[in-house]
């Protein structure tokens, strides 16, 4: 049979093991608990990081169906703008022609009178020696 303290050291090793672990146990725990808090703030980026992509997505979304509102209202505008210049045009040409022929006609004019200016001077500068002399014979100056 065994002895008391047999019995007494085999409990003492087993007290020894009990007590590594427990250690070994509360050092699993820990290194669980730190885990669990790393997670948890992994996690907690991660959403935090869904929210910030879900807002920008949001926010291009309404980029987007505004940009596309306003093209909408650019392009009538243009459409309107393009449809006024027309009429314009279209009302305004008959009288651009009317000063394209009234433009050419005062150039035919302007041709003219330098034409008749030019007969004139090269009239008076051909006819100028024998007016000079008639006149002298008119006055009888010599």
């Amino acid at each position: 049979m065994t002895s008391n303290d047999d019995i007494l050291r085999a409990l003492g090793r087993v007290e020894g093991r009990l007590t590594g672990i427990e250690d070994s146990v509360s050092h699993l725990r820990e290194e669980v608990s730190d885990e669990k808090d790393s997670a948890h703030e992994s996690r907690s980026v991660i959403h935090r990081r869904l929210d910030e992509q879900a807002k920008q997505i949001h926010l291009l979304d309404m980029t987007i169906t505004v940009s596309s509102g306003v093209d909408g209202q650019i392009r009538e505008e243009i459409k309107s703008v393009k449809e006024t210049v027309e009429k314009n045009h279209e009302a305004v040409a008959p009288t651009l022609e009317e000063w394209k022929k009234m433009k050419t006609l005062g150039y035919g004019i302007s041709g003219l009178i330098a034409f008749a200016g030019l007969t004139v001077g090269g009239i008076v500068a051909y006819a100028s020696d024998g007016a000079v002399a008639w006149i002298r014979h008119w006055l009888k100056i010599n």
